[in-house]
């Protein structure tokens, strides 16, 4: 059975920090990590992302205060939010992309509940 689970959300006022984690189970092989945000009446948008070999990604309004990093384990990672606006104010999701079985031939993607970050002015 398939988990993704966040945690580190809250309320915090601008210019705090947050640090969002994520762990992911059973999933045989995961190939990229993401995190994303949806504000109330928004789509969800990607934040970012970090693949299997470190490789990170990011969207241009987070570049320079939020970083993507990974555990020990490739199957947890990270959001660490610095220098947070109310415009972060958001539902965070994680998704994880990668083989569900070992003798799966095809990737799937898989999403956490979301953890709520409220940033006040």
């Amino acid at each position: 059975q398939v988990q993704i689970e966040e945690s580190g959300g809250g309320l915090v006022q601008t210019g705090g920090s947050l640090r969002l984690s994520c762990t992911a189970s059973g999933i045989f092989d995961i190939y990229v990590m993401a995190w994303y945000r949806q504000a109330p009446g928004n789509e969800r948008d990607k934040v970012g992302s970090i693949t299997s070999g470190g490789y990170t990604t990011y969207v241009d309004s987070v570049k320079g205060r939020f970083t993507i990093s990974r555990g020990d384990a490739k199957n947890k990672i990270y959001l660490q939010m610095n220098n947070l606006t109310p415009e972060d104010t958001a539902v965070y999701y994680c998704q994880a992309i990668g083989l569900p079985t070992s003798t799966s031939t095809m990737m799937d993607g898989y999403w956490g509940q979301g953890t709520q970050v409220t940033v006040s002015s």
